[in-house]
């Protein structure tokens, strides 16, 4: 008859403890992973914002600049241009443009999306008013007599 021996082998429950500590340093090293990678795909999300703000400001001035080009050549001419507005992942409903008679501004909820261009104001146009985007995606430059405005719709010369 053989008797066996109760010992009390610790060496299985070391290496199941090595196994819980590997799986939650693992969980622990993902977790870092996805919270870096949300924190680049936010800040690339912002920096695209931004470029394309600046870049709709750069073509609605660039509009301007035509129109008082054309300002110049007759008082009486009449001109629009539609300018695309390019979306962007912030709110579009929540952009306002202001047109003054020496710069362009656009103001937002988001404080970092609020962008001014400066203008030349070299035409014989009166730059006034202001629009609400509204999430239209057109923007009208629109000089009729002798007043230079922003438009959501086409003018109707």
């Amino acid at each position: 008859m053989q008797f066996n021996k109760i010992s009390r082998d610790k060496s299985a429950a070391s290496t199941e403890l090595g196994y819980v500590f590997t799986f939650l340093v693992g969980v622990m090293l993902l977790t870092m992973f996805s919270i870096w990678t949300f924190g680049i795909e936010t800040a690339t999300r912002e920096r695209w914002n931004i470029a394309a703000v600046d870049a709709n400001l750069a073509d609605i001035a660039s509009a301007v600049e035509r129109a008082n080009d054309a300002s110049r050549i007759h008082p009486e001419l009449q001109y629009a241009e539609a300018v695309e507005w390019r979306l962007t992942e912030a709110d579009d409903t929540a952009f306002t443009i202001h047109l003054h008679q020496d710069h362009l501004k656009i103001e937002h909820d988001e404080p970092e999306l609020e962008r001014e261009k400066r203008l030349s104001g070299s035409g014989y146009a009166e730059h006034s008013g202001s629009l609400l985007l509204d999430g239209s995606g057109t923007v009208w430059v629109v000089y009729e007599d002798g007043n230079l405005t922003l438009s959501l719709y086409r003018p109707s010369f």
